[in-house]
C-alpha cells in the first residue's frame, strides 16, 4: 500500500515529518558535524520560517500526537522509570 501526502509518496516517517512540516527535518534538529556557521544559517532560516508561520509550533505538536495515536506501533516505548524492587525483609528486620 502507498500513502501520498499530496502528490509526494510518504515513504518513512521522515517523509511524513517532513511533509507535514514543509521543510526537510534537517532545519530543524540540525545534522551531525554541522559548524558554527551552518548552525547560525539553519537557527536564521527556523526563525524566519516560524516568524512567517507563527502557528507552526503548535500544528506540529498537533500532528505528531495525531500520528502518534494512530500508530502506535511506530514507536517503541520504554518506561522512564524502572519498576521499584520489592524489597525483601532482612534478617532481624521487620519488612
Amino acid at each position: 500500500m502507498r500513502t501520498y501526502i499530496g502528490r509526494q509518496q510518504a515513504i518513512s516517517t521522515e517523509d511524513f515529518a517532513e511533509l507535514a512540516l514543509g521543510t526537510p527535518i534537517e532545519l530543524w534538529l540540525g545534522v551531525a558535524g554541522e559548524t558554527d556557521e551552518e548552525r547560525a544559517a539553519r537557527e536564521d532560516a527556523a526563525r524566519d520560517i516560524l516568524a512567517d508561520n507563527p502557528n507552526l509550533p503548535d500544528d506540529l505538536v498537533r500532528v505528531a500526537a495525531q500520528v502518534i495515536e494512530e500508530n502506535p506501533d511506530l514507536f517503541d516505548v520504554v518506561p522512564l522509570v524502572r519498576p521499584a524492587r520489592r524489597r525483601t525483609a532482612r534478617k532481624g528486620v521487620a519488612a
